[in-house]
């Protein structure tokens, strides 16, 4: 989207102390800022901001990267919208795609984000002001929504009226057409009259993690029971409902802080636990939670407590929201609210430190989706039993997870009265786990005494890049190259050495090396270099870490020598050991035995001696 020039401006222009001291609060510590982390608790700062490297590193919770992957982090963007922010800081015109559609799309996104914020105030003034307000004034004086949490809020109220936002937008000068895309208003097709979708309305503003008003909920206040309860705005380029959390925006330093998320059913739910000093909460869109909204929420922390109403229904949200979690990796637990309370009443009849102490109870998922099920079903019956077992292995297989199955096989044999061999029987009778990738194949010791080019082949290929969501996470690479990593980055002399005497092959850790690689190509710009690694955090995060390294190390030269020669050996004693394997396969030729058996030797003779510039070799 963007050119590399222009993410260059942009960098240029934006002093990360500048851009980080906006937010937070930095003092000077030597070379480096320093302050307490925005990203995770602590009493004693270790959030450092580097000037002259412009990067941050946090050494408690390890986040860090360029002024981009701040303003991401912190702000919840992504990395476009990262780049137009700091862009319109410094005031540096946005350069994008300039075709036709994308300047349409881009036109429109910016009309309708315009039209949402003025229907927005529109209705805030209705509710405050107006008569036609007053049922929605009384009913949030009812409901004990403060004037505070109304303001923070936008809540608004849309009168009761067939053409109060038509006749609103006419006078505004919007066009109908967007009005219509927007959602707000609808088109009879007989008569081509237009008329408000939003009428006698509680109105609710939803809003991006950016806190821009993108749709709209709006709650009846009178009517027949035929009338649906809520109605949101439709999805439009603006608003996605499987996509977006309510009060995020608000939520999401409370998020960070707390280290957990708390998910309700609703806006008042929400809003009612935000007035109480409760600010971890967001709510999904009327919808069930979805794997968007789990990634979404994967960004800020591990965890998740869904606290949904304490009736039957709010417990059959609870199960149905598992499925939308499940493939995150995020831990979930049950907040159980005894019914018929919703978090809102319950707040209101015995205070935040009461649900609090709810919260803090809060149970595994699978401890309260055997309990739901053993409470729902006959479990003196052996049809009872059967759909507890059954259910509880459907749903625990998905979870690939051995010790989880072992742990509620045993749980459930001892609710049922049942053998623990049984119910696991039973939970392998369910769909197999599955299959986990292979691990990756060991390097090969490519420039033994035979000889190899070092850095001058291509780089990696697919099988060096970061781990897909489904895959395993990589392990943390070996001590020896981390250092490796920390010498690379320190000095360009210490850079021109390590390519001539390193041979990729010799780096076991697929990122180290990939790093390496491209770090040998570009020089030591680390800004550039985390550049080249936009949307993997594993070697956004190895490079501020090691480029972040302040101890002074003596003799880095010989230190960066010592540590090549340790990957040398290490390598050469792996490729020692597979041709071991090779000499004793009795299908081997005379001719390969011997020649296996001459490797070993000029191997274990190499590593008698010092390390040599790869072309000497």
């Amino acid at each position: 989207m963007f050119s590399p020039q222009f993410l260059e401006q942009v960098r240029a222009a934006s002093d990360i102390v500048d851009v980080i001291g906006g937010a937070l609060p930095l003092k000077r510590a030597g070379a480096n800022f320093v302050t307490l982390c925005p990203f995770h608790k602590e009493k004693s700062p270790s959030f450092n901001v580097n000037p002259g490297k412009q990067i941050f590193h946090c050494f408690g919770c390890h986040k860090g990267g360029d002024v981009f992957t701040f303003v991401r982090e912190y702000e919840g963007l992504n990395f476009s919208e990262a780049v137009v922010r700091l862009a319109e800081r410094a005031r540096i015109p946005v350069e994008t795609d300039n075709s036709p559609g994308a300047l349409q799309s881009r036109s429109l996104k910016d009309q309708l984000l315009k039209l949402h914020e003025a229907i927005c105030v529109r209705w805030q003034q209705c509710l405050a002001n107006e008569a036609g307000g007053q049922v929605a004034r009384d009913y949030l004086e009812k409901r004990g929504v403060s004037p505070d949490a109304v303001k923070e809020f936008r809540i608004g109220a849309a009168p009761e009226s067939w053409d109060d936002t038509v006749n609103w937008a006419k006078s505004k000068g919007f066009d109908f057409g967007l009005c219509e895309q927007a959602g707000l208003i609808l088109k009879k097709e007989e008569t081509g009259r237009h008329y408000d979708r939003f009428r006698g309305r509680l109105m609710f503003p939803i809003c991006d993690e950016q806190g821009r008003v993108i749709a709209f909920s709006g709650r009846i206040l009178q009517g027949d029971e035929k009338t649906a309860k809520y109605v949101n705005s439709p999805e439009t380029l603006l608003f996605t409902k499987g996509r977006v959390l309510f009060a995020l925006d608000k939520a999401k330093r409370a998020i960070l802080d707390a280290g957990h998320a708390v998910i309700c059913e609703g806006q008042l739910d929400t809003i009612a636990c935000h007035a109480a000093g409760i600010r971890n909460v967001v709510a999904p869109q009327g919808t069930a939670l979805t794997a968007d909204h789990a990634r979404m929420l994967k960004r800020y922390v591990e965890e998740v407590v869904l606290c949904f109403d304490g009736d039957k229904a709010g417990r059959n949200a609870s199960i149905r929201s598992f499925e939308g979690l499940l493939g995150s990796g995020l831990a979930i637990r049950v907040a159980s609210i005894p019914p018929p309370d919703d978090p809102d009443s319950w707040i209101r009849q015995h205070g935040a430190e009461s649900f609090r102490a709810i919260l803090g109870r809060a149970e595994g998922y699978f401890d309260f989706f055997l309990r739901h099920l053993c409470t729902e079903n006959d479990i003196t019956s052996d049809r009872g039993r059967l759909v507890v077992v059954r259910k509880m292995g459907t749903d625990l297989v998905k979870t690939a997870n051995a010790v989880l199955l072992d742990t509620y096989a045993q749980k459930t044999s001892q609710r049922l009265g049942v053998s623990v061999d049984s119910v696991r029987t039973e939970f392998r009778k369910m769909r197999p786990l599955p299959s986990r990738s292979e691990p990756e194949p060991e390097p090969s010791a490519r420039s033994g005494p035979a000889g190899g080019s070092g850095f001058e082949e291509p780089l990696p290929d697919e099988s060096d890049a970061a781990p897909s969501v489904e895959s395993e996470p990589l392990p943390p690479p070996p001590v020896t190259e981390l250092w490796l990593l920390k010498y690379l980055l320190l000095s360009e002399d210490l850079t021109h050495f390590a390519a001539a005497h390193l041979d990729p092959s010799w780096v076991t850790h697929p990122t180290v090396r990939r790093i390496a690689a491209v770090h040998f190509s570009m020089g030591t710009d680390i800004p550039g270099l985390l550049a080249q690694f936009e949307g993997d955090d594993l070697a956004r995060k190895l490079i501020a870490e090691s480029a972040m390294e302040q101890r002074a190390i003596p003799e880095p030269e010989k230190q960066l020598a010592d540590a090549i020669l340790r990957l040398r050996n290490a390598a050469y004693d792996r490729r020692i050991t597979s041709l071991t394997g090779q000499v004793s396969d009795p299908s081997l030729s005379h001719e390969e035995r011997v020649a296996a058996m001459h490797e070993q030797q000029q191997l274990r003779a190499a590593k008698r001696g010092p390390i040599q510039p790869l072309s000497g070799e």
